[in-house]
C-alpha cells in the first residue's frame, strides 16, 4: 500500500471519493437502467428471466492478509467469488454493489488500486457497479460485495435436483489455491525473520495465480450449454471438494462415490504438497478456493461430458442409505467429512 503519493481519504470525503472511484464506470447491460449517483440502482430484466442474488464478506485478518496480497488482485478476486457463484446457479452475473470499510491508513491511491482490479474482473465478466458504500473501519479492510444475475427460470440449477446414477463432475483441478496459500504463509513467516528477503516463488508461478487472481468458470457454462448439456446439480467449489460434495448430498438427499484416481490435480501442486509432507489427496479435498464447478450430469449424457476438455468425471450419485465416500486408490472406502475452512471456527478468529 506504499505509494510516492498518498492523497488522505478525508481529505475527499465520502461522496467525492465515491465520484473519484466510480468515474470511468461505464454500464454495458441492458437491465441496468440506473447505476451509481442515485438513492437506488435501476435493474429491469425481461419477463422470462428471473433473478439471481449472491453477496460475500470479506474481512481483513480472517479471508485475506494485505501483508501477500495485492490491492488490485484483492478487488478483481472480491469479484470473481460473488460472479462464481452466478454461474454455480447456471445464471450469468449482470450487476454487482461494492461496499467497503476503510481504515485511516489507506489512501485514496490504495482504494484506486484496489478498484483497478475490481473493473478488470467486470470487464472479463460484462458485469456492471451499479451501487455501493463506504464507511470509516476501526478494524482494517473490509468488503461487502452483492452481485445481481438472471437465467431462465428452467435453467437455474440448485444444489437439490441431483439423482442416484449421475455423474459427479468437476471442472479444471483442485488443491492448487491452497498450496498457493501455503507457500504465501510459509515466505511471510520467513519474511518476518530477515531484513532483506527477495520470495522464491520460481516455478510456483501457476499456484500463486490460482490464491491471488482465481477464475469464475463462465467457459464451462458456455461450454455445457454449447453442448446442451443441462446439470442436475451444481455448486462452485468455495469451501473444497468434500465439504461441496456433502451440499448436494445433504440438499438432494443422496449419497456419493468419489474415486480418488479421478480427482484432477495439477503437477504443480503435487510437487507442493510434497515440499510441505502434506497428504496431496486432503489438500485436494479440503483446500478450498478452487471457485471450479462441482456439478451432477444424467448417465444417459456420459459419451458427451467426457470428450469436453476442461470436466473431468470423478464419481457418481447413490442411495443416500449408501452415504458419501470416497474411494481410494486399493480399493478401501473412506467416509467424506466437512473439512473445508470455515471462518467461524474459534482458531480463525
Amino acid at each position: 500500500m506504499e505509494s510516492k503519493k498518498r492523497t488522505e481519504i478525508s481529505s475527499l470525503g465520502e461522496f467525492a471519493l465515491i465520484d473519484k472511484l466510480t468515474e470511468s464506470v461505464q454500464l454495458k447491460n441492458s437491465s441496468s437502467k440506473k447505476g451509481v449517483g442515485d438513492d437506488a440502482a435501476v435493474i429491469a430484466y425481461e419477463d422470462n428471466l428471473q433473478t439471481l442474488v449472491t453477496t460475500d464478506l470479506l474481512l481483513e485478518g480472517i479471508h485475506f492478509d494485505l501483508m501477500y496480497v495485492p490491492l488490485k488482485h484483492l478487488g478483481y478476486k472480491s469479484a470473481i467469488v460473488n460472479f462464481s457463484d452466478i454461474y454455480a446457479m447456471n445464471g450469468i452475473p449482470k450487476q454487482i454493489t461494492v461496499s467497503l470499510g476503510v481504515s485511516k491508513r489507506f489512501s485514496v491511491e490504495d482504494l484506486e488500486e484496489f478498484y483497478t482490479g475490481l473493473n478488470l474482473a467486470c470487464e472479463e465478466h460484462g458485469v456492471d457497479i451499479v451501487g455501493g458504500d463506504t464507511s470509516a473501519s476501526l478494524t482494517g479492510f473490509s468488503i461487502s460485495i452483492t452481485c445481481l444475475g438472471n437465467a431462465p427460470a428452467d435453467k437455474i440449477v440448485y444444489r437439490s435436483g441431483a439423482k442416484e446414477q449421475d455423474l459427479i463432475c468437476v471442472s479444471g483441478d483442485l488443491g492448487a489455491a491452497y498450496m498457493g496459500l501455503q507457500l504465501l504463509e510459509r515466505e511471510k513467516r520467513v519474511f518476518a525473520g530477515e531484513k532483506d528477503f527477495t520470495p522464491d516463488f520460481s516455478g510456483k508461478e501457476y499456484l500463486l495465480e490460482r490464491q491471488l487472481k482465481p477464475q469464475a468458470r463462465k467457459d464451462i457454462i458456455e461450454l455445457l450449454k454449447q453442448n446442451n448439456i443441462q446439470p442436475t446439480s451444481m455448486i462452485d467449489i468455495s469451501d473444497g471438494l468434500s465439504s461441496e460434495l456433502l451440499h448436494i448430498c445433504s440438499q438432494s438427499n443422496v449419497g456419493c462415490r468419489v474415486y480418488e484416481e479421478h480427482i484432477p490435480i495439477d503437477y504443480q501442486t503435487a510437487v507442493m504438497a510434497e515440499e510441505f509432507n502434506m497428504n496431496l489427496v486432503t489438500a485436494a479435498l479440503n483446500g478450498g478456493e478452487d471457485y471450479e464447478l462441482l456439478f451432477t450430469v444424467p448417465l444417459s449424457v456420459h459419451e458427451q461430458v467426457s470428450g469436453l476438455k476442461e470436466i473431468k468425471i470423478i464419481g457418481y450419485i447413490t442411495n443416500a442409505s449408501l452415504g458419501a465416500n470416497l474411494i481410494a486408490r486399493d480399493g478401501g472406502e473412506i467416509e467424506l467429512k466437512a473439512q473445508g475452512w470455515n471462518s467461524l471456527q474459534s482458531e480463525n478468529n
